[in-house]
């Protein structure tokens, strides 16, 4: 059992959690993962949208069509908020000289 602590699980299976050496390391691997589970909730949410807005259109159902248009509409506006902060993001790191999300050292 105590050996099963002792495993490193950055060595073993390749996980950056492992081989974080200071706090802007953690939070580099926290932002793009962050990115990439927006990305991935964002997609579900187009489809979802064009799911709704063809069965609504489907059974003439105009209050199907309207929830369509609004998960569309709230996905759009969470692409661009997202789009929005990576932007920022990516120009922290240009002023600073740094390259924390882009390019971490880990």
């Amino acid at each position: 059992m105590g050996r099963l602590v002792a495993v490193d699980i950055g060595e073993s299976f390749g996980s950056p959690f492992g081989k974080t050496k200071e706090i802007g390391d953690l939070i580099s691997i926290i932002l793009n993962a962050s990115f990439a589970v927006a990305g991935i909730i964002i997609l579900f949410l187009f489809i979802l949208a064009g799911i709704s807005l063809i069965a609504g259109a489907g059974s003439s159902d105009p209050q199907k069509i309207e929830k369509g248009k609004k998960t569309l509409t709230s996905a759009i506006i969470g692409f661009i908020i997202i789009l929005g902060a990576y932007w920022i993001i990516r120009i922290i790191e240009i002023i600073t000289g740094s390259s924390f999300v882009t390019n971490p050292t880990i």
